[in-house]
């Protein structure tokens, strides 16, 4: 068997939480691998709306086993919020949730390092979450960072006081304000003294050798799907850096948060809304500033659902998913959202970057440092809805002629397209697993 794996193929936000819920039927085992909290994936279904942010969502699936793999970060205080509300859906994530040892910990003087940095640089913010993300990657990569699996140790609290200390003479030489209110939550004493409460909760769950595990599960044949956070164009190494999250976001990413190797990757499943979004700073091409970019905000209700954040809205930039396509090697298309341009007569699809006299359809380093105008060609819009239709041959000719444009373009099928988010609203076209 080999590890299926589900990334975004944008700016994050492209619905993979949706589409991890619909594929987890078809496999035993589901597991993040990078990211933290930072992530917020959605999943709708029998009426009801659920955000989950740190735990895999293969998590409403009790027959499925869901792993928090050791490229993930985890704030214990998300953590226990994310199992009380599931809880409350009278579910029990302690049955079918693993954690592992190797996965690194947010620690409250991570949020206020955070805080603190995005605050000095100005106009120049790169537009963190704030959830402490970059300075818990740095600790990693900087080996001061503290384990999951070191809770249990005696000397747990020494090395917590000891790093807390360090984070916080950093902190104050960037600021001049009190450090004690800087966290968007609350002061940070009351949000340390929750995390230490939510360490309680943490421990309820088992904690693995999460690459033997994954590994083990491959031997006997269980399929297993990595799900990934954020998406390719905020890759630390690959997307529009500086303006980018603090982990490997692609599938290269899955071998290292899971301990898998490249020989055991199988189908790649990229997610991709129909136009484009992005939340905090950094280059757009095909931003739209105008009444087009509103009614995309507001009909696809693009706030971030992590920070809230009106998410900046666009059209399709097809240089940017054909990178992605060739970062990931990507089996499979998946686009969601195509509910959202039903209303629109006109729909744009950037095909190339325009640098002066010259035309380009790659995204090089330099069309991620330049100002670039994007060029278009346009369709017809299908001017209707797409509530009830099952089948892709139901699908409006004008929808069917935008997917047929980008598939023959970036020479991949797109496998399904969603048009809402119920779990239900997916129309797929063949066999995906």
């Amino acid at each position: 068997m080999k590890v299926d794996v589900l990334v975004g193929m944008q700016w994050g936000d492209e619905g993979k939480g949706k589409i991890v819920d619909f594929l987890t039927p078809h496999y035993d085992v589901i597991a993040r691998f990078q990211g933290g909290p930072n992530a917020g994936h959605t999943l709708e279904f029998d009426g009801c709306k659920h955000v989950l942010h740190t735990i895999p969502s293969g998590i409403f699936h009790p027959a499925t086993t869901n792993v928090i793999g050791n490229g993930v970060i985890i704030d214990p205080v998300v953590f226990r919020r994310e199992i009380e509300a599931l809880k409350k859906r009278d579910l029990h994530p302690e049955e079918n949730l693993l954690i592992s040892k190797r996965a690194h910990l947010i620690l409250p003087s991570h949020l206020l390092l955070d805080a603190v940095l995005e605050r000095s640089k100005g106009d120049a913010k790169i537009g963190s979450t704030l959830k402490g993300i970059g300075p818990a990657y740095t600790d990693k990569i900087s080996r001061n960072g503290i384990r999951v699996g070191d809770i249990s140790n005696a000397s747990f609290m020494n090395r917590y006081d000891e790093n807390k200390r360090h984070h916080i003479q950093i902190a104050s030489i960037y600021c001049d304000h009190p450090l004690n209110t800087l966290l968007h939550e609350k002061s940070f004493d009351e949000y340390e003294k929750q995390w230490i409460e939510a360490l309680e909760v943490l421990k309820m769950y088992r904690f693995i050798d999460s690459e033997y595990y994954i590994n083990q599960c491959l031997k006997s044949g269980k399929r297993i799907l990595a799900e990934g956070a954020q998406g390719t164009l905020l890759d630390v190494d690959f997307g529009s850096y500086p303006y980018v999250t603090s982990s490997n976001t692609i599938t290269a990413g899955v071998c290292s948060g899971l301990g898998v190797a490249p020989k055991s990757i199988g189908k790649v499943f990229g997610v991709f809304k129909a136009y484009c979004t992005r939340v905090g700073s950094g280059p757009f091409p095909t931003e739209l500033p105008d009444k087009t970019g509103e009614y995309l905000r507001d009909h696809g209700h693009e706030y971030g659902s992590t920070t809230g954040r009106p998410r900046r809205c666009g059209w399709l930039d097809l240089p940017a998913l054909k990178y992605a396509i060739m970062l990931n090697g990507i089996s499979h298309l998946l686009m969601m959202k195509a509910d959202v341009l039903n209303e629109l007569p006109e729909i744009k699809l950037c095909t190339s970057y325009k640098t002066g006299d010259e035309l380009s359809d790659q995204l090089t380093f330099e069309a991620l440092e330049q100002k670039i105008t994007p060029t278009y060609k346009s369709f017809k819009g299908w001017r209707t809805s797409l509530d009830g239709l099952i089948q892709y041959d139901q699908l409006p000719n004008a929808l069917k002629t935008y997917v047929g444009y980008i598939e023959e373009e970036c020479g991949v099928r797109i496998a399904l397209i969603s048009t809402g988010p119920d779990r239900n609203k997916t129309i797929v076209r063949g066999l995906l697993p």
